[in-house]
């Protein structure tokens, strides 16, 4: 990517991330209960407030614990600019992902609050975002929230730590904790960040008994934890998720499904870094936590903020009682995520075919009829993107509309011109741009992104943010103009994206009972993960 290129990115960024430009805003104060905030309205009467802290800043000796609530401050704070973000890793230049970073902190624990002028008692959406529990943060620009704004939605995005530093488990962290834990601080600080906004949201026009928590990819894989976490029942109402996954996660003190414990994972790291004890590792700098390449970590079951595994907890009828909004796209794995791709392909239909009835059994035949050997690259991240995000949207939506509970389904399909030209269909995150009103010249995106450009697009965007926004305020997506989003129960009902809204039944018949037996016996078996090893020899 060019130099000029990210010159005009970060000159674009600048203009949406001041909402409608400096000339049209005018400063904001309200006062909620940690103190006066100074925020700015743009010229259609969206108020922002950005950078608020919802917890102490998580360094020195709070490196590595449970998030502490944001203490009050004296004056009015400056609420004009976000707060700096977690470390993170960044991305290759040429990535899609890429976006030039801010200012990256270990204090980065702020939220950003959109508001529509006049709000009052309007329903909330909170935003978390994705990047693998190790990436992002919640100042990039396709998350500003002016769009959910002018749809009458108070919308609030959050930060929350990523990498060793939210993740890391350590037999001498869990020995520190009044509940003999560690690791999961990345979801703790998410929970905290809920608590702050039932406690806040109302300064800001929102009404805290109807909050609807929404995210993508990693940040999907965050409202199932939320869903299950006793830590986090009442502190929404609803959930979006999209193209999340439900994966089988470390134990935090055993092995088991065939993975290391969460603790062994992290003394690994310790010993990788050279630190004889937690007090050397706590001197140790943040960015060269961040950086070092040998931290494998996220969430990990430790029987207190995340008691089982999810899918376990779902079998039991566990989860919040909450309307489900899930989906996923067709094409997640190229070019976003194709290290999910399996090291292995074979290279002849007959190789293939011997290796899915060597490794499925009497399975085989359905595995082969859905994902054939005639294309044997396309059916491989076919079988991975169902298994990993297909299966674990569907299976939330099912459990959700068993227990009574109204659940819909998405499956998104869209391609537009500028992606097209790039060989790409549907990726993961090309939703995105249509669900937060990012589409036509005026939007900002990553530099590599390809825009969405044109009335269609327009008009798609138009309907999904419309669906999103209902499905917020009443628990049932709808869109002016647009058709009715069926339940997924009785029918097994979906909406289809693709050039419009369509109504659909029977999502890929026949997968989702693949895949469910698939996960079943490899949770029977116990000495395997589950949702991403499958395919031939994976």
């Amino acid at each position: 990517m060019s130099t000029q290129s990210v010159r005009k990115f970060l000159a674009a960024a600048a203009l949406v991330m001041t909402t409608a430009g400096l000339a049209a805003q005018k400063k904001i104060v309200i006062a909620e209960s940690q103190g006066k905030l100074a925020g700015k309205a743009d010229a259609q009467g969206v108020r922002s407030f950005k950078g608020i802290p919802y917890a102490e800043p998580p360094v020195g000796d709070r490196r590595w614990t449970a998030p502490v609530p944001a203490g009050p401050w004296k004056g009015v704070r400056d609420a004009r600019h976000f707060g700096a973000s977690c470390y993170e890793p960044a991305y290759a230049p040429q990535s899609l992902f890429y976006i030039p970073r801010p200012t990256l902190s270990e204090d980065c624990l702020f939220l950003n609050v959109w508001t529509p002028v006049h709000a009052k008692n309007a329903p909330v959406i909170v935003w978390i975002h994705g990047g693998g529990f190790v990436k992002g943060g919640s100042w990039e620009p396709q998350y500003d929230g002016t769009h959910f704004a002018q749809h009458g939605v108070v919308f609030v995005s959050i930060n929350y730590r990523l990498g060793s530093l939210g993740w890391l488990a350590l037999p001498a962290l869990s020995a520190e904790s009044s509940h003999h834990v560690s690791g999961n601080y990345g979801l703790l600080d998410q929970i905290e960040a809920l608590k702050w906004v039932k406690k806040n949201i109302s300064a800001f026009g929102g009404n805290p008994a109807n909050v609807t928590i929404d995210g993508e990819s990693a940040g999907g894989v965050s409202m199932a934890l939320l869903m299950v976490s006793p830590q986090a029942r009442g502190l929404f109402q609803k959930v979006i998720g999209e193209s999340l996954g439900i994966q089988s996660v470390p134990e935090l003190k055993q092995r088991n499904h065939g993975l290391h414990s969460a603790e062994e994972n992290g003394l690994a790291f310790e010993r990788a870094l050279g630190a004889p004890d937690l007090k050397a590792l706590r001197a140790i700098d943040a960015k060269t936590l961040t950086e070092h390449a040998g931290f494998r970590g996220g969430p990990n079951v430790d029987g207190w903020v995340l008691p089982d595994q999810i899918v376990s907890i779902f079998d039991r009828r566990q989860e919040a009682p909450t309307p489900v909004l899930m989906g996923f796209n067709r094409n997640e794995l190229y070019p976003v995520l194709m290290w999910f791709f399996p090291r292995h392909v074979p290279d002849s239909s007959a190789v293939y075919d011997a290796e899915i009835r060597k490794r499925y059994g009497d399975l085989a035949p359905e595995f082969l009829r859905l994902y054939p050997s005639s294309d044997i690259r396309s059916s491989t991240m076919a079988a991975v993107r169902d298994a990993v995000f297909g299966w674990s949207a569907m299976r939330i939506v099912r459990d959700q509309a068993l227990a009574g509970v109204p659940s819909y389904l998405y499956f998104f399909d869209h391609s537009y011109p500028a992606a097209q030209a790039r060989g790409f269909r549907a990726f993961h995150g090309s939703e995105l741009p249509y669900v937060f009103g990012h589409v036509g010249k005026g939007a900002v995106l990553p530099p590599n992104w390809p825009l969405p450009d044109g009335p269609q697009e327009t008009a798609l965007s138009d309907a999904m943010i419309s669906y999103w926004t209902s499905f917020a305020r009443t628990g049932s997506p709808k869109a002016p103009g647009q058709p009715d989003w069926p339940t997924y129960a009785p029918n097994q009902s979906y909406m289809d994206f693709e050039e419009t809204p369509r109504p659909s039944t029977r999502l890929m018949p026949g997968m989702f009972r693949l895949q469910e037996d698939i996960v079943r016996r490899a949770r029977q078996a116990g000495d395997q993960p589950w949702v991403g090893n499958v395919g031939p020899g994976n």
